[in-house]
């Protein structure tokens, strides 16, 4: 395990001075942690598309959101080892919609990789999908079941999200931007500011910030030790090794499911963190499909 060295940027300035060899990171003499500017590349695209870096307000951008996403340690680094555990499911059903892997990254913007994240907004999930949106996808959302936390029905529902924003404005970019401004908020700041491309609209603060927060996530993702998060392969949590079951009929116990299925309450939750309460009256007798941890899981996807 490598924790205990992932210090991002923040070093003992007694060990060394600034170098080009050194990935940005700089030491001074006096003893005092110094904190650098977080690299970035020559050129860079985003979803196959161009991040025009010789602008400045776009060089900028990247770099406080870069600055943000690199200093906000425990948080990124929690992110960062999340990636291989739920990229297994994400990334086959971008490519089932034909949407490009970078829009995975919208996911850590969105949640950080927290399956039980909620919002303010009351959005839920890996996705932060609203109670509406859910609504019109026909996710279940009650007291006692809540599909926005269904880590693959929310990815199925942000897939035909983007896919439809992307057929409105012809950019993987303004898709996502969308995702977070609506696509009639951005729709209505294009016909205004006649411009179609992201990096030429002016947009509420949080929207002008959201594509770079996603471009800034990627770059850590790709390249950690790059941006100073020591990070090994075994240090990655693994992804779940399941079976599926069927559970159906009325007043669904779900402690006496995890029983019957050799595992705990606890565990059936972190599987299925849709399931919101320990009972569930189901009086419509609706079938669900729950993952159960195979035999030998819990010991062997320790990290």
């Amino acid at each position: 395990m490598a924790l205990a060295s992932a210090m991002p940027f923040v070093l003992s300035c007694e060990s060394a001075s600034a170098s080009p060899q050194n990935n940005g990171t700089t030491t001074s003499q006096n003893g005092v942690s110094a904190v650098v500017i977080p690299p970035l590349p020559e050129t860079l695209t985003f979803a196959g598309e161009k991040v025009p870096l010789e602008y400045f307000d776009v060089r900028e951008s990247l770099y406080e959101e870069c600055g943000v996403t690199m200093y906000m340690h425990s948080r990124t680094l929690n992110t960062l080892r999340a990636t291989k555990r739920y990229f297994a499911i994400i990334e086959p059903i971008l490519k089932q919609y034909g949407i490009p892997d970078d829009l995975k990254y919208l996911a850590l913007a969105e949640s950080s990789l927290n399956p039980e994240a909620y919002s303010v907004a009351r959005a839920a999930g890996l996705w932060q999908i609203m109670a509406s949106t859910a609504g019109d996808n026909k996710l279940e959302v009650n007291t006692y079941v809540d599909e926005r936390y269904n880590i693959e029905k929310a990815t199925h529902v942000a897939c035909k999200y983007l896919v439809n924003a992307y057929k409105r404005f012809g950019s993987w970019s303004m898709a996502a931007a969308s995702y977070n401004l609506g696509v009639a908020g951005l729709a209505k700041r294009v016909g205004v500011q006649n411009k179609t491309n992201y990096y030429d609209l002016w947009l509420p603060t949080e929207t002008m910030r959201y594509v770079y927060r996603i471009i800034s996530l990627k770059l850590a993702t790709e390249n950690p030790k790059k941006y100073g998060f020591m990070i090994e392969d075994d240090d990655y949590y693994l992804p779940f090794v399941t079976k599926e079951i069927t559970v159906k009929g009325a007043d669904i116990d779900w402690v006496k499911v995890a029983t019957d299925n050799g595992t705990n309450y606890k565990i059936l939750r972190e599987l299925n963190p849709w399931i919101r309460e320990y009972e569930h009256p189901n009086k419509t007798g609706k079938s669900y499909v729950v993952k159960v941890p195979a035999e030998g899981m819990r010991k062997a996807i320790t990290r």
